[in-house]
């Protein structure tokens, strides 16, 4: 069977997720025309409530390709790897060991600790080190959701995630590509900000695998390598995690990994991306990459006291 990769595919023939895009529409038309008081007498409070005021108006890369051009060494280091290595790969039993600085430390099934946290759905812009960026509607929930129903202490300054050990499921994990298990993590203040997310899946719907499921990190402001993926082990410490691409090559990758387009990577420019959507045009004309990724506003503030030209 050939399976082609995202980059392949024309834009006709790529299938959009018709009720998710048709449902937006129609709240963004309804709003126009009746107001939001309106919209919640006519409409089920799950879709009334379905626009985030963080999701970016930028077109949407289509589900083809945010599920078949995809970063995940664990599945291969071609990007059209994963979604060919990741199918059959379990999503449940799953379970999460949180530890470390924390009120409530314990392994706990993941449908236990998710249990009363009411999933969301957000539209953000994400953007890989290698110069090249979509605008995923992510399905989950925010990080601080869950972080204040564990209850860190005081002490706690930093959260470290490693994604699950399984050399069976993960063929890559025999091979020496990285330190595994990957190993990423947040200052708190970063992990407890509005934009951070946690992601359950794409497009409304949970999973793939190849897409983080069963439960990944999503910080829209930082490169997309911080985006832990099938998380099993969270822990809350006093010391700044050593993230699995800084141990590999701390010259290129820092634990911040801000969008910063005045600072390049050492082997490529970082003011420019190519936004992944679908269209012919858009795949292939370079667009100016922001700070933060576009979400100054939301971010800014917390590395008001750094260099972040040193602190990368």
């Amino acid at each position: 069977m050939l399976i082609k990769k995202a980059t392949d595919i024309p834009s006709s023939e790529i299938t959009s997720e018709s009720l998710y895009r048709n449902r937006r529409e129609f709240i963004k038309a309804a709003s126009a025309t009746l107001g939001a008081a309106a919209i919640g007498s006519i409409l089920p409070a799950e879709v009334a409530a379905a626009a985030s005021k963080y999701d970016t108006t930028e077109p949407k890369t289509p589900l083809a390709n945010v599920t078949s051009y995809n970063n995940y060494y664990e599945f291969g280091t071609d990007k059209g790897d994963p979604v060919i290595n990741a199918a059959g790969f379990k999503l449940r039993p799953w379970r999460i060991t949180v530890s470390g600085m924390v009120k409530k430390p314990a392994t706990y099934a993941i449908d236990d600790l998710l249990k009363g946290i009411t999933m969301e759905d957000r539209i953000y812009r994400m953007r890989c080190v290698e110069r090249w960026s979509m605008v995923i509607p992510w399905h989950g929930f925010p990080l601080a959701t869950l972080i204040n129903k564990l209850e860190p202490l005081p002490s706690a300054k930093f959260i470290k995630f490693q994604t699950v050990l399984d050399q069976d499921q993960m063929p890559e994990q025999r091979r020496p590509i990285l330190h595994w298990p990957y190993t990423e993590g947040l200052r708190m203040d970063e992990a407890m900000n509005e934009l951070t997310f946690m992601a359950t899946g794409v497009y409304g719907k949970e999973g793939p695998p190849q897409n983080g499921a069963p439960i990944r990190l999503v910080t829209p402001w930082k490169y997309g390598f911080k985006g832990v993926k099938a998380i099993q082990k969270i822990e809350f410490t006093d010391k700044m995690p050593v993230s699995a691409w800084m141990e590999a090559a701390p010259n290129e990758y820092g634990f911040y990994a801000t969008v910063n387009p005045n600072v390049d990577h050492p082997r490529w420019s970082q003011a420019m991306e190519t936004r992944l959507t679908g269209g012919i045009f858009d795949q292939i004309r370079p667009i100016k990459t922001q700070m933060f990724n576009g979400y100054t506003q939301y971010v800014e503030k917390m590395y008001s006291t750094l260099d972040l030209r040193r602190n990368f």
